[in-house]
C-alpha cells in the first residue's frame, strides 16, 4: 500500500511540473527587445522612457551590480490568438529559489503609465484579457541589476554589498521575453492539483481522507492527455471537483490570511533600492486586487509609504485608492519596523508618533495594531508605549526563531514594566512570507500552542524584500482552502477584523511578563559600532535641540524650529530599522549611515547654537569680564547647574578640590574624597575603594585579585548570521590584554588627573585612559581603538566584588532585571544582553553601576571567591569584526567613553547615565536660563521638552518613574503656565489617566512604577 502511495505522489509531482504547469502558456511568441544602460544611479521615468535604445538579444549579459538597464519591449497579437488572453513572460535572469534578494523590474507603458513589479515568482504582464488580432504591444521595463549578497552557499564575504567595491561585470543574462496566451482551464487545474497534494501529503498516513485525496489524483491524472493538456484540463478538473468541494470540519483551525510583503527598509540593498522596492510590490498589490476582490494587503512603515508618495505618485494614487476601499491597510503605526531592543525611550515614542500621524493624515485611520514580525527581540517597556499611542495589539513572528526555548504561548496578554499589557499574536505558520502552502498551514495548525482554548491564528502571505508580495497563485490556493476537508479554514481578511475575533474567542488569555528576548541574534547589540553611536549621539543631540529651542521659543520668542526638527527626527527613526541600527546590513547602507548621522550631528549643533545664543541674549550676565553661562541639559542638577537650564560653573572648590595623585611603587594611585582608584603599571584597575561606604571606612568594588577594565578578545564565528549572533562556545577562549606599551600619567583641566595605557594586539592598538574628576564619585575611562582584527570580540571585564543574583539594566523609560545566574535554559539562554546608559549590580543594600555613552551590549556572570564568596563579572561588549554581509565591519578607529559609579543606587545609575550622554555645555559668555519645568521627586526625571506638534505653542513635557516604585512628586513650570493636562504620545488628551491636581504654585503628580506621563502645558499670554 505505502509503495502504491508513493508511486502516485511522485507522478503527480512529474506530471504537474514536467507537463501541465509549462501547459499555462501553451502558445509564445518571442518579442522584440532594445535596451538603454543607464549611467550612474537610476534616473527619472520619463529619462528612461526617452532614452536612446539599442537593439538586443535574448541570452545578452546585462547589468552590473547595482546598475538600472531599461527594457523596450515591442510585439505583436498574432492574428490566430484573437479573443484569447494574453500576456508578455519576461525573465530577466531570474533564480526562481531567492524571490527578493535579486534583480527585479519595474514594468510601465509607453505613457509612462506604471503597470506591476517583475520578480522571479511574478514574471507576467497582462496584455489584453479579450486580445486583438495584430494588437501591438509595447512595454518599459526599469530593470535593477542587484546582486545576490545572500549567495549560495550563504553567509560568504562579498565585496558586491558596496557599489564603490562591487566588480563592474554584468550579473545576468535576458533569458526569455515573449508574448504568451494564458489557458485559464489548465491555470486553475495546476491549482486544483496542487493544493490537493499538498494539503494530502500532510494529512496522517492511515487518515482515509488522504487516501480519497490521492485516487482522486489519480484519477485526474488519468484525464489528462499529455499530449493535449489543455484540452484534457477541464475533464480532470471535473474528477477532481468533489474533493475540492468536500468541506471543513465544523472545529477546524481557522487562518485569517493577510497579503503581506515584508520589504526590509534597508538590508543587502541600499535605502535608494528600497524605494524601488516598495514601489514595485505596491503596483504589482494594486494591480492584482483589480482582479481579485478579496484581497487584502497590509503594509506597515509610513516611512516606505512616504517613498511612494515622494517618488512614484501615480502609484501612491492607487495605494490611496485601495486604501479607501478597505483592502490596502496601513499597519503597524510606526515610521518603520524597528529595533526595539536599542532605541533610547523618546525615539521609540517618536516611532509611533511620526507613523501614525502619517497614516491618520494620509489614510484617515488610526491604526490599532504594531506589526513587527522580523525584529531581533522586543523590549519591555514596548506594551506601554503601545498603549500610550492609542494601539491595543501587537504582532510578531521572530520569537519562532529561539534557538533554545520554544515559546509557550502563540496568543498572550504581554505585560510590560509597568504593568501595561497589550493582545499579542505570533503566527503559528513561523514565517511572514506564506505562500499558504499546505505544509505552511498543516504545521500552523500543529504547531499553535494554545489549543483547546483559542482555534485562530493569522498568517501574512506574500514574497517579501523585493519578491512582489502576493500573487495570484496564492490568491488561488485561498480560494481553494476556504472550506476544504483535512486543511484549516482559510479566510482573507484584514488583521483587524483578526485581532478582534481572537480577542473574543479567547477572553482570558495566558499573561508573559517583562521582554519578549529573542534567543538567537544577540550579537545585533554591537556589530556595527558607528552606526550605533550615531544613533546614540543623535537622540541625546535631539534631546537637547528640542529642549533649548523651546526654552528659547518661551523665554526669547525664538522662533521653533518645527520642519527641521521633524526632517531630523524622521532620519533618525529610519535608521532605527531593524537591519541598520543592529547594524546587519551591506557596507554601503553603513557607509550612508556614518554620512548621515555626521550631517544630523552638524544640524543640531547649528540648532543648539542658536537657541541658547537667543537665550543669553535675552537674559544676559553681568557686563564685563565674568564665569560663562553652562547649560545643563540633564534632568538632574549638576555642579550648582540646575536641571534643563544653565548658569555660571561651579566655583573652585565647590567640587571637592582638585585629584590628588601619587605613587605607589609602580602604581598610580589618584584620590578625590569620594573614590581612591589604584592603576596598575599594567595600565588596568587594581583598586576602586568607595570611601563614602562603611561609615567612611571605605569599601572595595573589585573582586579580590581581579582588574578592572581589563580588556578581553574572543575568537568570534558564529555557525551562521556572521553580523547577528554570536554564539555561547565563544567564551570557550580568551586572551587578556594585558600587555602595556606604555603607561604615563598626567594632570587635566580642572584638577583631574588621567593614566594613559597604550596596547597592542594583533594588527590593532588602544589608548586606554583612567580619569579621576574632583567631585565625581565614579571613575571615567576612554577607549580608543584602531581596530583591525577579523572575527574578533573585544569586550571591557570589570569584576565586581558583590553577590548579584540579578542585574539591572536601563531600557525605555525604565529598567529590567534580569537573573545573572544560569538556574534554567531560559537564564542561560541570556548569555549577551542589551542595556542602554547603565547596567547596575547588587546585594541587598549596595551595588555597582556601568554607565556608558555608546554601549548596548552586555554580559554578566559570577564566580566564586577564595573565600567561598561570589563576585559578579559586568562586561562591556565594545566590537565585532564578521565578515558578512559587510566584509569590514568596524574596521578603523573608535572612541568609547564609559565609567564605573562603585556604591551607586538606581537612582545614581540613572543620573550619571545621562550625564555621561549629555556633558555640559559652556558658552563664551555669561547668563542665566531659568529651566521650564522643575521636578522635585528623585526617581522622576524629564525625558523630553518640546513644543506641541499642532505649532499651538503649548509646552509638551515627558517625564516617567524611574525606579521601578510609585512615585508622588511634585511639577513646577518656569512660566506663566495654564493647567496642565495629560496626554498620549500623539499628544491628544488621555482619558482614564490620572492628571496633575494643584499643589501650591505647582502640580502634584501620582505616578505608578516606570508610568510614563505626557503634560501638555498651556502657555498664558497678553
Amino acid at each position: 500500500m505505502h509503495d502504491d502511495r508513493k508511486l502516485v505522489e511522485d507522478r503527480v509531482s512529474r506530471v504537474l511540473e514536467e507537463r501541465i504547469r509549462p501547459a499555462v502558456y501553451p502558445e509564445r511568441a518571442p518579442m522584440e527587445v532594445a535596451r538603454w544602460d543607464a549611467p550612474g544611479e537610476p534616473v527619472p521615468v520619463a529619462e528612461g522612457l526617452a532614452a536612446d535604445y539599442r537593439p538586443a538579444q535574448t541570452g545578452e549579459p546585462w547589468g552590473p551590480p547595482w546598475a538600472t538597464t531599461w527594457f523596450r519591449l515591442r510585439g505583436r497579437v498574432p492574428e490566430q490568438w484573437a479573443g484569447r488572453t494574453v500576456e508578455a513572460v519576461v525573465d530577466l535572469g531570474f533564480d526562481e529559489r531567492m524571490p527578493g534578494f535579486q534583480c527585479e523590474g519595474l514594468a510601465y507603458t509607453a505613457d509612462g503609465a506604471v503597470v506591476k513589479g517583475l520578480s522571479p515568482r511574478n514574471r507576467w504582464l497582462r496584455v489584453a484579457s479579450s486580445a486583438q488580432a495584430g494588437q501591438p504591444v509595447e512595454f518599459y521595463v526599469e530593470a535593477a541589476a542587484n546582486p545576490v549578497v545572500l549567495g549560495v552557499p550563504p553567509f560568504q564575504p562579498t565585496e558586491l554589498g558596496d557599489r564603490l567595491t562591487a566588480h563592474g561585470r554584468p550579473l545576468y543574462r535576458v533569458e526569455s521575453v515573449d508574448l504568451a496566451v494564458l489557458d485559464h482551464d489548465v491555470w486553475h487545474l495546476v491549482h486544483d492539483i496542487e493544493v490537493l497534494d499538498q494539503m494530502m501529503r500532510e494529512l496522517p498516513e492511515g487518515a482515509p481522507r488522504r487516501w480519497e485525496v490521492l485516487r482522486a489524483l489519480e484519477r485526474a491524472l488519468d484525464a489528462v492527455d499529455l499530449q493535449d493538456v489543455p484540452g484534457t484540463a477541464e475533464e480532470a478538473r471535473r474528477v477532481l471537483a468533489p474533493v475540492l468541494a468536500s468541506p471543513a470540519e465544523a472545529g477546524a483551525h481557522r487562518i485569517s490570511a493577510v497579503g503581506h510583503a515584508h520589504i526590509d527598509s534597508a538590508w543587502l540593498w541600499p535605502l535608494r533600492e528600497t524605494v524601488r522596492k516598495v514601489a514595485r510590490t505596491a503596483a504589482n498589490v494594486t494591480a492584482l486586487m483589480d482582479d481579485h476582490p478579496g484581497l487584502v494587503f497590509a503594509m506597515s512603515q509610513a516611512q516606505q509609504l512616504a517613498w511612494i508618495k515622494e517618488h512614484r505618485p501615480e502609484v501612491y494614487s492607487r495605494v490611496k485608492e485601495k486604501a479607501a476601499e478597505g483592502r490596502f491597510v496601513p499597519v503597524g503605526g510606526m515610521w518603520v519596523e524597528a529595533d526595539t531592543n536599542m532605541p533610547g525611550g523618546e525615539a521609540m515614542a517618536r516611532q509611533f508618533v511620526f507613523g501614525k500621524r502619517f497614516f491618520a493624515e494620509e489614510f484617515g485611520v488610526d491604526t490599532k495594531e504594531v506589526w513587527l514580525p522580523d525584529s531581533f527581540g522586543y523590549s519591555a517597556a514596548l506594551p506601554q508605549i503601545v498603549r500610550l499611542a492609542g494601539a491595543e495589539w501587537f504582532l510578531t513572528q521572530k520569537i519562532s526563531w529561539n534557538r533554545t526555548n520554544p515559546f509557550p504561548h502563540h496568543t498572550f496578554q504581554w505585560e510590560g514594566i509597568d504593568g501595561t499589557r497589550v493582545f499579542t499574536h505570533f503566527p503559528p505558520a513561523d514565517t511572514y512570507n506564506s505562500e499558504l502552502s499546505g505544509r505552511e498551514l498543516a504545521h500552523a495548525v500543529r504547531n499553535f500552542r494554545d489549543k483547546g482554548a483559542a482555534n485562530r491564528s493569522l498568517v501574512p502571505f506574500g514574497w517579501g524584500d523585493g519578491g512582489g508580495g502576493p500573487t495570484r497563485e496564492m490568491l488561488g490556493r485561498a480560494d481553494r482552502l476556504a472550506d476544504l476537508e483535512g486543511s484549516p479554514r482559510v479566510r482573507l481578511e484584514r488583521p483587524d477584523a483578526f485581532f478582534a475575533a481572537a480577542r473574543e474567542d479567547y477572553p482570558d488569555p495566558p499573561v508573559w511578563l517583562g521582554e519578549l528576548y529573542l534567543e538567537l541574534h544577540r550579537a545585533t547589540y554591537t556589530s556595527q559600532a558607528r552606526t550605533k553611536q550615531g544613533n546614540r549621539r543623535s537622540e541625546h543631540l535631539l534631546r537637547e535641540a528640542e529642549l533649548w529651542a523651546a526654552t528659547a521659543a518661551v523665554r526669547a520668542g525664538a522662533a521653533y524650529p518645527y520642519e527641521r526638527l521633524e526632517g531630523i527626527w524622521k532620519r533618525v527613526l529610519l535608521h532605527q530599522f531593524h537591519d541598520i541600527l543592529p547594524g546587519t546590513s551591506i557596507a554601503w547602507v553603513h557607509r550612508e549611515a556614518a554620512e548621515t548621522y555626521e550631517g544630523i550631528a552638524r544640524e543640531l549643533e547649528e540648532v543648539i547654537g542658536g537657541a541658547q545664543a537667543a537665550l543669553l541674549d535675552a537674559a544676559p550676565g553681568p557686563e564685563g569680564p565674568g564665569a560663562p553661562a553652562v547649560f545643563n541639559a540633564c534632568p538632574h542638577e549638576r555642579d550648582g547647574v540646575p536641571a534643563l537650564g544653565a548658569g555660571p560653573p561651579a566655583r573652585a572648590g565647590d567640587a571637592g578640590g582638585a585629584v590628588g595623585h601619587t605613587l605607589d611603587g609602580d602604581a598610580h594611585v589618584l584620590d578625590n574624597g569620594l573614590v581612591r582608584v589604584v592603576v596598575g603599571p599594567d595600565g588596568l584597575l587594581r583598586s576602586v575603594l568607595d570611601l563614602r561606604a562603611d561609615g567612611g571606612r571605605g569599601r572595595e568594588a573589585l573582586a579580590p585579585g581581579g582588574r578592572g577594565n581589563l580588556l578581553q578578545i574572543h575568537p568570534d564565528f558564529p555557525n551562521m548570521w556572521d553580523a547577528w549572533d554570536v554564539d555561547a562556545f565563544y567564551r570557550n577562549t580568551v586572551t587578556d590584554l594585558d600587555g602595556a606599551d606604555e603607561v604615563s600619567a598626567e594632570p587635566l583641566e580642572g584638577g583631574a588627573w588621567a593614566v594613559t595605557a597604550r596596547r597592542s594586539f594583533g594588527s590593532s592598538a588602544v589608548v586606554q585612559r583612567t580619569v579621576l574628576r574632583p567631585g565625581a564619585a565614579r571613575v571615567d575611562m576612554e577607549a580608543e581603538v584602531d581596530w583591525r582584527e577579523t572575527e574578533k570580540f573585544l569586550k571591557a571585564a570589570f569584576p565586581l566584588d558583590v553577590r548579584a543574583d540579578e542585574a539591572a539594566s536601563e531600557i525605555q523609560f525604565g529598567h529590567v532585571r534580569r537573573p545573572a545566574h544560569t538556574n534554567t535554559s531560559w537564564d542561560a539562554a541570556r548569555f549577551e544582553t542589551c542595556a542602554h546608559r547603565w547596567i547596575r549590580v547588587a546585594e541587598p543594600g549596595y551595588g555597582h553601576a556601568l554607565v556608558n555613552d555608546s554601549t548596548y551590549g552586555h554580559d554578566v556572570t559570577r564566580d566564586v571567591r577564595g573565600d567561598g564568596g561570589t563576585t559578579t563579572a559586568v562586561r562591556l561588549s565594545l566590537l565585532r569584526a564578521p565578515r558578512f554581509p559587510d566584509p569590514d565591519t568596524d574596521h578603523g578607529l573608535h572612541r568609547f567613553g564609559y565609567a564605573l559609579v562603585p556604591g551607586a543606587a538606581v537612582a545614581d545609575a540613572v543620573r550619571e547615565g545621562y550625564r555621561i550622554n549629555l556633558p555640559e555645555r559652556t558658552a563664551d559668555r555669561g547668563g542665566a536660563v531659568e529651566p521650564l519645568v522643575r521636578v522635585e521627586e528623585e526617581g522622576v526625571v524629564v525625558e523630553a521638552v518640546k513644543l506641541a506638534d499642532d505649532r499651538s505653542g503649548d509646552v509638551v513635557v515627558r517625564l516617567y518613574e524611574t525606579l521601578g516604585a510609585r512615585a508622588s512628586t511634585r511639577v513646577g513650570f518656569g512660566f506663566d503656565a495654564g493647567a496642565p493636562t495629560r496626554v498620549d504620545l500623539l499628544e491628544r488628551p488621555l482619558s482614564g489617566a490620572a492628571g496633575p491636581v494643584p499643589d501650591g504654585d505647582g502640580w502634584h503628580l501620582s505616578l505608578r512604577p516606570f508610568e510614563i506621563a505626557t503634560l501638555r502645558v498651556p502657555r498664558n499670554t497678553l
